[in-house]
């Protein structure tokens, strides 16, 4: 590890608030990925299959909806009120009795595991964090860029994030079958976990040294931000090093994949070489 400068406590911890725009979370295509009414959101719960969340009708909170409700939450299942309006919208004016849910495209794993495909492959870890990527056209080219790259693992946000959906496995053109991919509760704990395990963590944002210029030769894991206000501020203060793509034109940024696949051909080339 040389030239390098550390940034944050590793003994720092903190609780993850994000108050960043999430206008794009629920603007899916409709009838794609979705389960619709009690009924049939019941046996997906029943089925132990990953659900990436579940819309209710504001305001329905009778009957049966309610158990499925509290067994969602019981489960960690992120529960989101929509009007009836954005319901019927979603289900194309199919009968969805006030409750719809998305399931993920393929079952996530843990973030052990992904450490333990580094393990087994007899390699340094390297990871990708997506922290609130809402846009599943962008989540699906990072999913791209990452396989591409022979990146070990992605690891995703349970809450104010895109999951797993049919437009961000179209977006990734198949790669999200060969890419191990885990769904956590609390970006910010996961870092701490990761740099307790002798994982150092970059944040890809402006302000750091050129990542021509970083060396990434270590297990390392590198945080990219969302669409409008980048890695958040405690994402930042938890990473051990800010690394940079400088710009030279009249735009100040990239797309997030377009930025993924820069930074990430860097750290494959860098871990290959050495």
């Amino acid at each position: 590890m040389e030239n390098k400068k550390f940034k944050g406590n590793k003994n720092e911890r903190g609780k993850f608030n994000d108050h960043r725009n999430n206008k794009n979370i629920h603007d899916e295509p409709v009838n794609e990925g979705l389960i619709v009414g009690r009924n049939a959101v019941r046996e997906l719960l029943k089925s132990g299959r990953d659900i990436d969340k579940i819309f209710v009708q504001r305001g329905e909170r009778e009957g049966s909806i309610v158990v499925l409700v509290s067994e969602a939450i019981e489960r960690h299942i992120p529960v989101v009120e929509v009007e009836k309006a954005k319901l019927d919208k979603m289900t194309a004016f199919a009968t969805h009795q006030g409750i719809v849910a998305m399931a993920a495209e393929k079952e996530y794993c843990t973030v052990d595991d992904i450490l333990k495909i580094a393990d087994e492959r007899g390699e340094r870890p390297f990871i990708v964090i997506a922290d609130g990527i809402t846009d599943p056209h962008n989540l699906g080219a990072l999913i791209r860029c990452a396989e591409g790259v022979g990146a070990h693992g992605l690891i995703i946000p349970k809450r104010r994030a895109v999951g797993l959906t049919p437009v961000v496995t179209k977006a990734s053109c198949g790669a999200i079958e060969h890419l191990a991919i885990a769904k956590v509760t609390n970006l910010a704990s996961t870092v701490d976990t990761l740099r307790q395990k002798g994982i150092w963590v970059f944040a890809a944002e402006a302000g750091g040294d050129a990542y021509y210029n970083t060396d990434f030769k270590c297990p390392c894991a590198i945080v990219l931000g969302s669409e409008g206000d980048g890695v958040s501020r405690l994402l930042k203060e938890k990473s051990d090093y800010i690394t940079s793509i400088p710009m030279y034109g009249r735009v100040n940024s990239f797309n997030v994949s377009t930025a993924a696949a820069v930074i990430l051909a860097e750290v494959a080339k860098q871990h290959r070489l050495s």
